[in-house]
């Protein structure tokens, strides 16, 4: 009877990661190929597609986030790694020319899940709420004012202001933060644990690996 019971238990447990890893995957799909950003909003409709609706199955951000590198190396290849590496110049240029304000690259092309959708996130961090949008209008850059709660610590949560705009052809998201955040970076919406952040040396060094990596891969 307890044999009976474990097996029983065993074979439901099999079930579940079988269902997380095609919900996973199949987020992925739609991530990938509908351009949806927010990994809720895609494990939903991924759970509504197959069928699978009970809250076990659902797989965590990070599973999806992993599911979507290997759904982008199988089926967009050196497209997307063109795209990719599109993007990362450009944050570079554009680190460069937000020095003033530290800034960091985070989001999907810093962790390399971007595609055709998706903006050069960055944080600029600056005690007066005001610099930012100035520094845009004395280049002449014009932006859309939105923003973005994040979540500094468990505990404590911030509405910070962002700024979008367009430049070579790609969308650029702002995210302006207190000078203090850069010390501790907010937490990731995709595991709640501190965000990865890249300062203007660190992606510099990032491009040069991507670079030897390419070349490896060709030789």
């Amino acid at each position: 009877m307890r044999h009976a019971r474990q097996h029983a238990q065993q074979h439901a447990l099999t079930r579940t990661r079988e269902r997380r890893h095609r919900l996973a995957h199949e987020a992925a799909r739609l991530m990938a190929e509908g351009g949806i950003r927010d990994f809720h909003q895609a494990k939903l409709k991924a759970a509504a597609r197959l069928g699978i609706l009970d809250d076990a199955s659902l797989p965590r951000n990070r599973e999806i986030e992993d599911a979507l590198r290997e759904y982008q190396r199988l089926f967009a290849g050196r497209e997307q790694a063109a795209g990719l590496r599109t993007r990362r110049e450009a944050a570079l240029r554009a680190l460069e020319f937000f020095a003033p304000f530290e800034p960091r690259l985070v989001g999907p092309v810093l962790e390399g899940t971007a595609d055709v959708h998706a903006p050069v996130a960055l944080q600029l961090y600056s005690d007066d709420a005001d610099a930012v949008p100035r520094f845009l209008d004395e280049h002449d850059i014009p932006a859309e004012a939105r923003s973005r709660r994040l979540r500094l610590d468990p505990q404590r949560q911030l509405d910070a202001p962002v700024w979008l705009f367009s430049a070579e052809d790609l969308s650029f998201d702002l995210t302006v933060l207190p000078l203090d955040v850069l010390r501790q970076a907010p937490l990731s919406g995709v595991d709640e644990k501190p965000m990865r952040r890249a300062s203007l040396a660190q992606l510099r060094q990032l491009l040069a690996e991507d670079e030897i990596s390419a070349y490896e891969a060709g030789n």
